[in-house]
Order: structure tokens, then sequence, then C-alpha cells
């Protein structure tokens, strides 16, 4: 048998460094502050001093200080949305969003529940062609004439590719995909979105004689948005919108106000445009949203897609960078050399390639296409929603941590003559090795309690 020194060397480097937390006398307090956050793959190490006292009085009401913590830091959530940066973070993100997008549709969270009985829309608007890429579905891209592009490639393609296929979502020919429009797009997305939005205020306006200034005196649009990324590597939007009265979710919409009149506007407004800078090198484009649009009514008689369905469709897109769909990466590109060692398909290594080239052109100086290369020139954020579709990401934390610390505040926060005095700073982040297998070591079992927990809900309830 091998003796216990010779069993140590065969061990690695992330074993034996957990060997060392578990045997260090703070390990149980480490661990509390691990489970604490979740088991987040990539804490923030904060160090500082809370004291809170009373005014009046001068008496020291609560104090805490690091120094007494393992390290002297104390370990808090990244909060980083990415299911590859840190899922038990992007567990958490991707339920926030959930009751953000939920409570839109059927209340809850200070929004009322007479919500889901106004025109509702599950939309969804997509990018336009660049150019022929390899699908999905019975057969690719057949053509009765076989023929070549002016590159000498086949312009149709027989094979019938599964959906796991590297292949899907690349150009059939590269010389002849437009790049350029690709970047471009994705850079004035944003810009497209805003101007959708307007335009679909306006066609309501229009439709009903008001001028678009009298608009927000009879009625409001709020929705709630998420960009993801297809195959192909370029953006789309799914987006729940919904007509209101002129004071927002407590407020009814006019009598005008119909699903079907906002599924008109909806499709009228898909055909506006946005014209890029001029520049030398490619003139002036114009830049629209594909010819596809999907506008489904969400009723509350069930009469289309469930409103629960609708928020976790939502949510789970908001969890994924462009690199969970290969569209990208999830850190910044700093130099050119950097995109050469991105691990991505030749086709986005393309597209990265000339956000830095464009980047480098003055006219497109406002774009900031280096910074956005690993997104492909998109700047838009994942998920954003008008101010009055329903609560706020801050507003659910806020409710989360009085959740946590049991019946809403502590005894020094109910004293009004109280004030804090906070003193905190940045100390470090991540994990060691060791401490990455234990983290995620409780990120998983918190994951397996909760789905128990689900499980028991769903069997109290008799759901399947």
């Amino acid at each position: 048998m091998l003796d216990v020194a010779a069993r140590l060397r065969q061990l690695s480097d992330a074993d034996r460094d957990a060997i060392r937390l578990a045997q260090d006398p703070k390990f149980p307090r480490w661990l509390q502050q691990v489970t604490a956050t979740g088991g987040c793959a990539q804490p923030i190490h904060l160090s500082g001093v809370t004291t809170t006292r009373d005014t009046v009085t001068g008496e020291i009401l609560h104090h805490y200080d690091t120094r007494n913590e393992p390290g002297e830091r104390l370990l808090i959530r990244c909060r980083n949305r990415r299911a590859t940066i840190c899922p038990p973070c992007s567990r958490l993100h991707a339920g926030d969003t959930y009751h953000l997008v939920r409570a839109g549709l059927l209340g809850g969270k200070n929004t009322p529940t007479t919500v889901r009985n106004r025109p509702r829309l599950f939309l969804t608007l997509t990018a336009p062609s660049f150019g022929a890429v390899h699908r999905t579905g019975e057969r690719c891209r057949p053509r009765r004439e076989l023929g070549e592009c002016e590159h000498g490639r086949p312009l149709s393609c027989g094979a019938v590719h599964d959906p796991a296929e590297s292949v899907v979502g690349q150009p059939l020919c590269p010389g002849c995909y437009d790049y350029t429009a690709h970047v471009l797009w994705h850079a004035h997305a944003g810009q497209l979105w805003d101007r959708f939005v307007r335009a679909v205020r306006r066609h309501l306006a229009t439709a009903v004689g008001l001028t678009q200034t009298s608009f927000p005196e009879h009625a409001r649009l709020s929705f709630a948005r998420v960009a993801e990324y297809q195959r192909r590597a370029a953006v789309h939007v799914h987006a729940v919108v919904r007509l209101d009265g002129p004071a927002g979710p407590d407020d009814e919409p006019p009598a005008w106000g119909s699903t079907e009149r906002l599924i008109e506007a909806v499709r009228a407004a898909q055909r506006i445009t946005v014209g890029t800078p001029y520049s030398p090198a490619v003139g002036e484009l114009v830049l629209r949203w594909g010819a596809e649009v999907d506008a489904r009514p969400l009723r509350a008689d069930l009469d289309g897609p469930p409103d629960d369905a609708v928020a976790a469709y939502v949510a789970k897109y908001v969890t994924k960078g462009a690199s969970a769909t290969g569209a990208g990466t999830d850190y910044r590109l700093t130099a050119r050399h950097d995109i050469d060692a991105a691990r991505v398909s030749k086709h986005v290594r393309t597209l990265m390639r000339t956000c830095w080239r464009f980047g480098d052109l003055p006219e497109y100086a406002p774009l900031r296409l280096h910074a956005w290369a690993h997104t492909l020139g998109y700047r838009g954020h994942i998920l954003t929603k008008s101010r009055a579709y329903s609560t706020t990401y801050a507003a659910l934390r806020a409710e989360r941590a009085r959740h946590e610390r049991g019946d809403g505040t502590s005894d020094h926060a109910r004293v009004s003559d109280a004030v804090t005095d906070v003193q905190w700073r940045y100390a470090d982040s991540g994990h060691t090795p060791g401490a990455i297998l234990i983290a995620a070591g409780v990120a998983e079992d918190l994951a397996t309690n909760r789905e128990i927990a689900r499980e028991a809900i769903r069997e109290g309830d008799g759901r399947p």
C-alpha cells in the first residue's frame, strides 16, 4: 500500500488546496460565506468596517469588522448573469428576470393583477439576411438548378443537417456573405428598436385620429425585451409588449386600445429603417428588420402562449452571452491578436475582424466597434424594459435581502435615530483551485435542494 506521503503526492493541486482549506480553524465560517453566496464561482472579496450608532445616546448598536473573518475578507456574489462565467449567479439572475417579466404579465411585485387583461403581445423581430447560411430542416438549401457563385462555391446544399452540426449557421460562401452589413446592423440594433417603439406609438395614434405628441395623454406602451444570438451569429429580439392607460399599469387603456390594433401597429412599424454614417469605404447603408415578424397575442383566457412559459422563455435567454451560442466571447478583445486566439468559428472570427477594421475608421468611432468586437458589434443590453412595465432588478434584490434577514429588518435598522458608518474596499475576486471545488459542490447541493423543494410543491399541488 502507498503511504500517506505518496498518496498526497498523487493528489492534484486543487485537492491539496481543498484539504488545506478544510484544516483551517476558520473553515466553518468560510464555508458559511461560500454558502451565503450560493456557491458563486467568482466571488468579490471585500474588507472593511460597518458601525451603526444611536445618534442620541452614542451607543453602538451594531459593529462588523472583516478582521474577524477568514482571510480578513467578506465574500459577496459576483452577480454575473452569464452561465459560462458563474452558473449560480446566472440562475439567480434568471430567476429575477422571470419574476420581472411575469409581474408585467400577471401582476405582483407592486404591479396590479389587472395587467393580464390588457392588450399584450409576445413579439419576435429578426435580423435581415446577410447571405445564405446552412440550416437545419428536411434539406438545407435545395435548388433545382445547381450552380456556383462567383467565388466558385455551390449555391445549394442538399444535406439534412443535425442541429448539433458545426456547419449550421455558417455561410455557404463566406465571400458572398455581407459581413459589413451584419456588423453595422448589430451596431445599430438598439437604434432600430427605439425607432420601432416610436413607430408603434405613431401608428396607434394615427389609427384613432390622434397626433403623435398627444398619444401619451391617452395610452402608454410598456415592454420588456431580450436579445438572443441565432446560430448565424445574428441577434434577434423577443419582447413582451403591453398597452396601458396614460398612467401605466394602474390605468386601463382607452376603449380603442385592442390586441388587433396593437398587432396592426407592430406590423406597420416593422418596416422602419436606420441609415448608417457615410463612409468612403462602404458608402451609406439602409438597415431594417428582417422580413419575418411574429406577433402572438397573450390572452387572459389562455388562448395563446401561457404567461409563465413566456416569462421562463425570456429568462432563459437573458443568462446567455454571445459565447453560449458560439457567437462571440464573454470577455472584451483588447488587441487584434486576441481575435486569432478566440475559440470561435471562422464565420464569427471574420465578424470580429470586420468590427476591428471598421473600428479604425473615424466615421464609425461613435459605434465603438473595437470595444464591442467580442459581441460582434452589438452594443445593447441583453434585457431592457420600459420604466412602467413592472418592477426592477434593484427592487427584487432588496426584497430578497429582506427575506434573507428574516422578518425584514435588523434591530438597529428599526431605530429612527441611528446612523451607519461604512468603510469598504475591494480586496480581490475569485477562488483558489481548492475553493473552486468546494464552491462548485455547494452550488450543486443548493441546486439539488431547490429541485427537491420544487418537486415537493408540484406533488402537493397535484401537478404531474
